[in-house]
């Protein structure tokens, strides 16, 4: 068969036989009585293997190796094949996801182009002083970087960095920004579940209230340990169940009983309060170290409810918290 006719048959341009032929990978095993480049079946068949092997991402120096080299190992060819496009796709993902997020800032010119893709290589700097100086310059830039900072407090390690980064999220570029964190609050790595929750108790608004109250029933506790006292903050009384068991389970209990304490001045819920303290106490497994957490939530918690419980508290066989709901009560004026 003739190179014009292998051509069209193969899909292989001309061009390209007489190059393989050049390096060696397909030589025609005849000439026509005219001069012509002959290729026989077996020929044919070494060019789709040589096309199947370049469809798979090898060089054709490696195609060559493999057809040829009777110690070729073509497991390791294609574990290097595989890592190699492993690192293409991460490259052309990170190219995609800063395309999205400049497309996001909505460019009016070039110079705004520009200025994007200096703020986004600022926030992926290796310095932790260059990424610092990026979220705190970040409020000048206006709405349209939201999902860069998001990404960047999700991943950032920092505490220092990470601190101005939330700052950024709530002064000037969280726009959009409480979805996205909503996103992190889903991730299945802890520390990022944490980060999320933490830039989300930083920012105002109501949407960013609503993801709290929904993430006071969220599996992680410390998403709940975050999210429950920012409520209390806000003074939403869904908070009240899960600050209790933080005091229960000695989670942040100071900080939980802090926010009860500041909930609890509020008359329409004083009752409400008094009563998920008492009622820990009074189902019987609570033992001296839970004892004590809850008499010290008692401590700022006013009306008749929580007085009783301290009275009681003050008999208890533990000195601790007798000594503790004792000090209390005189406090009250009740001791």
């Amino acid at each position: 068969m003739l190179i014009g006719e292998v051509a069209r048959r193969s899909g292989v341009s001309a061009r390209m036989l007489r190059h393989y032929e050049a390096l060696g990978l397909v030589r025609p095993t005849g000439r026509s009585g005219a001069g012509y480049r002959e290729y026989a079946p077996e020929d044919i068949r070494r060019i789709f293997h040589v096309e199947s092997l370049r469809s798979l991402g090898l060089s054709l120096r490696d195609v060559g190796r493999a057809l040829d080299d009777p110690g070729f190992r073509p497991a390791e060819l294609v574990d290097d094949l595989a890592r190699r496009t492993r690192e293409r796709i991460a490259r052309e993902t990170e190219l995609l996801t800063r395309l999205r997020r400049i497309a996001a800032a909505e460019p009016a010119g070039w110079e705004d182009v520009l200025r994007t893709v200096a703020l986004l290589r600022a926030l992926g700097s290796g310095s932790a002083g260059t990424r610092q100086r990026a979220a705190l310059s970040v409020a000048a830039e206006g709405p349209g970087v939201a999902e860069a900072l998001v990404a960047a407090v999700l991943r950032e390690t920092d505490p220092n960095v990470a601190g101005a980064l939330r700052w950024a999220l709530a002064h000037g570029g969280g726009e959009g920004a409480p979805a996205l964190l909503a996103e992190g609050l889903g991730a299945p790595g802890a520390a990022v579940r944490e980060r999320a929750v933490r830039a989300l108790v930083e920012l105002p608004g109501d949407e960013a209230t609503a993801l709290l109250r929904d993430a006071l029933a969220h599996p992680d506790a410390v998403v709940r340990g975050y999210a429950a006292p920012a409520l209390a903050a806000r003074h939403v009384a869904d908070a009240v169940p899960v600050l209790v068991e933080m005091v229960v389970a000695g989670t942040n209990d100071v900080d939980a009983a802090d926010a009860l304490g500041a909930l609890a001045s509020d008359p329409a819920l004083t009752e409400r309060i008094a009563t998920g303290l008492t009622d820990r106490l009074a189902d019987g497994t609570a033992g001296p170290a839970v004892r004590r957490r809850l008499t010290q939530a008692l401590a700022d918690v006013p009306g008749p409810t929580a007085t009783r419980a301290l009275t009681e508290l003050a008999n208890d066989g533990d000195r601790g918290v007798a000594l503790t709901a004792g000090h209390l009560l005189r406090r009250r004026g009740e001791g």
